[in-house]
């Protein structure tokens, strides 16, 4: 095997291995794009964690075979390059509107997100979608205050799981002064019954006492 065959090999491995992690691809017709702005773009990139590569198209069909991306074939000619999400599925396609927004260069060609092929529409479509972080900013703001209060409750004893020891501590402390006060209670109750029963008898004894008198 020749170096050049063998070097072809190893790019054909790597794009392989890159399409094994990533949770999308987008290609795009990069033709018109300045050194400076190519720069530009990959540094948005990698910001976003999206890793940008050019590929010949005839080694990104050997890569693709037998995979996910295997139907990006019918979009691989002329210039492309190809934009590999990671972390967040949306991003590639995201980005790459944005900056072509402000360059008015570039064009969609195609993509696959998660396992699904999207036409150029389609990926405008998708570069349309907020973020992951945004959709659960959206999703937190949209649920009613007591159950976030829950939440952020139950984030704080995950965070400090201290404060439930303070808590018991606390609770049991309150429930052995309710306890005697319920106690003290119960014999002040228990003496005033008394008291006043004794106070009945003397009352009683008192009567019977003025009854013998008059019999006499």
């Amino acid at each position: 095997m020749s170096a050049n065959q063998e070097a072809k090999k190893e790019i054909v491995k790597e794009i392989k291995s890159k399409l094994q992690n990533a949770q999308s691809a987008v290609v795009v017709d990069y033709r018109g794009l300045s050194v400076e702005e190519v720069n530009a773009l990959r540094k948005l990139m990698r910001d976003a964690n999206v890793e940008y590569k050019i590929y010949k198209n005839t080694l990104m069909n050997l890569a693709i075979k037998g995979s996910d991306f295997e139907e990006l074939a019918q979009v691989l000619e002329g210039p492309s390059a190809f934009a590999f999400g990671y972390d967040d599925a949306v991003a590639p396609a995201r980005v790459l509107n944005g900056f072509m927004k402000q360059t008015k260069k570039m064009e969609f060609k195609a993509g696959v997100v998660e396992g699904k092929f999207f036409d150029v529409e389609g990926i405008k479509a998708i570069a349309g979608l907020p973020s992951r972080e945004e959709l659960i900013g959206k999703f937190l703001g949209s649920i009613k205050s007591p159950v976030a209060n829950f939440a952020y409750l139950l984030k704080a004893i995950i965070d400090n799981p201290d404060c439930l020891a303070g808590s018991a501590e606390e609770a049991e402390s309150k429930a052995e002064d309710k306890t005697a006060e319920d106690t003290g209670a119960a014999a002040g109750e228990t003496v005033q019954t008394e008291a006043k029963g004794q106070s009945e008898e003397k009352t009683e004894d008192t009567e019977e006492n003025k009854e013998t008198e008059n019999d006499n």
